[in-house]
């Protein structure tokens, strides 16, 4: 048989098939994900390195607590005007605290790979102090998730509504100190922020 001969039959030079006999690649779709912890230590990848949403099915529900902070700082006469009330669009405070609420709520609309949680309530206080507007956010939950990311969406939807507001009259505020204080609930219990001069953060893991 000739070269040409083999070349129409089907077979190459070296006897194999061509590329476009052999059989179609076996299909995997239906293969889980997987859900093991990445080369990189982080669950929110899988193992070679691409985002993934973490499946929480088995885990508990328990009692979930973050507690978030951060503040504005703007000029005194700004400052002033917010703890009196006579900033032109309203009630600065009051409608912050609301603006930080409904972040809560949403947080898994704007952070891609949180989960929806079943939020059980959120608490935003605000105070004027000095120069500057102090946020606290205080979320609670009873689901699989915890509550950082809430508590962190809170504060930081209150910060920029408070900018929002006085942006008028102070363009130059500076939203800062945006972190979380503390976590409680889940397998990893208790997280609290260092105070000044330590250097670790206090964590105890629930009994």
């Amino acid at each position: 048989m000739t070269r040409r001969q083999k070349t129409r039959s089907g077979s190459t030079e070296s006897g194999g098939p061509r590329a476009r006999d052999r059989g179609p690649p076996p299909d995997r779709s239906a293969d889980p994900a997987p859900q093991t912890s990445s080369t990189f230590g982080l669950s929110h990848f899988d193992a070679a390195g691409a985002a993934r949403m973490v499946d929480v099915g088995a885990k508990p529900e328990t009692q979930r607590v973050a507690i978030a902070s951060g503040m504005v700082v703007m000029e005194i006469a700004t400052a002033s005007a917010v703890r009196a009330g006579t900033i032109g669009k309203g009630d600065v405070l009051g409608v912050a605290r609301i603006a930080g609420i409904q972040a809560a709520k949403r947080t898994s609309d704007i952070i891609p790979l949180c989960h929806p949680l079943r939020l059980t309530g959120v608490d935003v206080d605000l105070r004027v102090a000095n120069n500057a507007v102090y946020i606290m956010a205080t979320v609670r939950a009873f689901d699989r998730s915890g509550v950082e990311m809430e508590a962190l969406a809170a504060v930081s939807a209150a910060a920029l509504t408070v900018y929002d507001m006085c942006k008028a009259i102070d363009r130059g505020m500076v939203i800062s100190e945006i972190r979380l204080d503390e976590k409680r609930g889940g397998k990893s219990g208790v997280w609290k922020r260092a105070l000044p001069g330590n250097h670790v953060a206090g964590k105890t893991r629930p009994p």
